[in-house]
């Protein structure tokens, strides 16, 4: 019945509809077409194996996946709130928390270093009182992440979040489940496909950060420099390597994008749900 349905849907798609969605295929591809036609492929295998390169990478996977479980802890309960209880001046507080999304990242990691940088409003009292700093530091590196990657699962969350069903929640609160309960076995599997949506996304996103991560957290080898920021720095002096590592980068993403995709993200998923 699926694949009946999915069937007369493409029949009935327009032809115009098609030559643009084929239109803006090439576009995106385009780019990539051009990367894949310059790029030296005999120095991949020696790029790939650098030293300089895996530790670029391994900091990368490192602090976007810890910015990925960061942005769920935090945007989840956000999205919750958001959703739920209407208060005056929620407008104003959501787009606060999405700002970031669409600020240029070099005035994100601007605003981060004057609060929490060194001499920052925030960031003093911590280097005073701790000895912490988040500049030349991983941790500075996974709040850059976070800052410009949550937006992206709140978003996604929130609006699943207000397309769920509430009356399977309300039926396990009539039962005697508690909010926290009923939330964590009803509504979120109700939203699965949102929460995974919204966290491949925070990752991806922090994945290829690079704006704000190299103005609040630095450039410090085996400590900032993640594989965008390498890549960065090695167009300017080789842009042969410049172009493996784009490859690296753009391999990754796609074998992780697709294969949760396929898995969790399948067209009859959402009917399962």
């Amino acid at each position: 019945m699926t694949d009946a349905r999915s069937h007369r849907r493409h029949e009935r798609l327009p032809r115009t509809a098609k030559v643009i969605a084929a239109f803006t295929v090439v576009f995106f591809c385009l780019p990539f077409i051009g990367l894949l036609w310059r790029t030296p492929w005999t120095r991949l295998l020696d790029v790939f194996g650098d030293s300089t390169t895996r530790d670029a990478l391994w900091l990368s996977m490192r602090t976007s996946i810890t910015a990925a479980v960061i942005s769920v802890f935090l945007g989840v309960p956000l999205a919750w709130t958001l959703a739920s209880i209407p208060f005056r001046g929620r407008n104003i507080v959501r787009s606060l928390c999405l700002i970031s999304m669409v600020l240029p990242p070099v005035v994100g990691g601007i605003s981060l270093l004057f609060s929490l940088g060194r001499s920052g409003l925030f960031g003093r009292y911590l280097d005073d009182w701790f000895g912490f700093r988040f500049t030349f530091s991983s941790w500075g590196v996974v709040v850059a992440q976070v800052f410009v990657a949550l937006p992206f699962l709140v978003l996604t969350v929130e609006g699943a979040l207000r397309q769920a069903d509430p009356r399977f929640t309300e039926a396990a609160r009539s039962l005697g489940a508690n909010s926290w309960y009923a939330f964590r076995r009803v509504t979120l599997p109700s939203i699965r496909s949102a929460l995974i949506a919204g966290t491949v996304l925070a990752w991806a996103r922090a994945f290829g950060e690079f704006g704000a991560t190299i103005t609040f957290a630095g450039n410090y080898p085996g400590t900032t420099r993640t594989l965008s920021i390498a890549t960065y720095l090695s167009l300017e002096s080789d842009p042969g390597r410049a172009m493996a590592l784009s490859i690296m980068m753009i391999i990754i993403s796609f074998v992780v994008l697709v294969s949760l995709r396929d898995r969790w993200l399948s067209p009859t998923d959402g009917a399962r749900s």
